[in-house]
């Protein structure tokens, strides 16, 4: 297998789905909204993507599972599997605003080996593969090399349906708003994984989340030059619904701050 071949394919796929999504941005309505929580929307155009993507990705690599957040298709123990978010971002997306994304990731057995993150609305490819650098736009990408709280930008997201560690989630923001250089909350954790490995946040974290959110931008990261783990420090981070993800330099007493506030 070709995984540079294979991430080409990839990503022309996400951009083809990125100007779908753009463009039906401003046809739905508040009928089409359904929500699956108070706050876990989806739309005909989350639904419509994945498909798409599921199809293509058939003929791309035949024989393989699918780990899709709209269900559209499903895994049974096949060795390649491929974890899909068609939309990450819809509730920025219904309501107007950036960033949403297509995020694709390509797992060989309980390795991701590929991932391609597309934010739309910048036209902004983010990807990497087993063995790679990681690149946006074709050019190459990497993690900050800032080693302090007190020279980093801090990226998180808010929990929508699990708010057990809230009190707790607020204890580290106070923190990281009073020591860093401020917080940022996108409304996606595909492109807060990201924009960790283009080096314009230093750290990320987040907890309830699902593993669509997140296998793209591990990988990313992680080619990039960056590091990833649970709140407690383990590996449990794709499939555990909580990420830490930030530059070598600073990952240590990012990861202690996270870890004292989270675990």
């Amino acid at each position: 297998m070709n995984l540079e071949i294979l991430c080409t394919q990839v990503q022309e796929l996400a951009r083809e789905v990125g100007r779908f999504i753009y463009d039906e941005r401003l046809k739905f309505t508040a009928e089409d909204i359904i929500h699956k929580g108070k706050s876990d929307m989806v739309t005909y155009v989350d639904k419509t993507a994945e498909k798409t993507i599921v199809a293509a990705l058939r003929e791309i690599l035949p024989g393989s599972g699918f780990i899709a957040e709209e269900g559209t298709a499903q895994e049974n123990g096949e060795k390649y599997r491929w974890v899909i978010d068609p939309l990450d971002g819809t509730t920025n997306y219904i309501h107007g605003i950036s960033p949403f994304c297509v995020s694709i990731a390509l797992m060989e057995d309980q390795e991701i080996i590929m991932g391609v993150v597309y934010e739309i609305s910048l036209n902004e490819m983010f990807y990497a593969w087993k063995g790679s650098k990681a690149y946006l736009n074709g050019k190459e990408i990497q993690v900050s090399f800032a080693a302090k709280t007190a020279d980093s930008l801090i990226a998180t997201g808010f929990p929508y349906y699990d708010f057990s560690k809230l009190d707790k989630y607020m204890d580290a923001m106070n923190y990281f708003m009073r020591n860093s250089h401020g917080m940022r909350r996108l409304g996606s954790a595909a492109a807060d994984m990201a924009y960790v490995a283009a080096g314009r946040f230093e750290g990320f974290y987040e907890h309830a989340l699902h593993s669509w959110d997140v296998a793209a931008g591990i990988i990313i990261v992680k080619q990039a030059g960056g590091k990833v783990c649970d709140f407690s420090g383990g590996e449990n981070y794709l499939f555990g619904g909580e990420m830490i993800a930030c530059n070598a330099n600073y990952f240590d007493e990012f990861y202690s701050i996270v870890h004292n506030h989270l675990a």
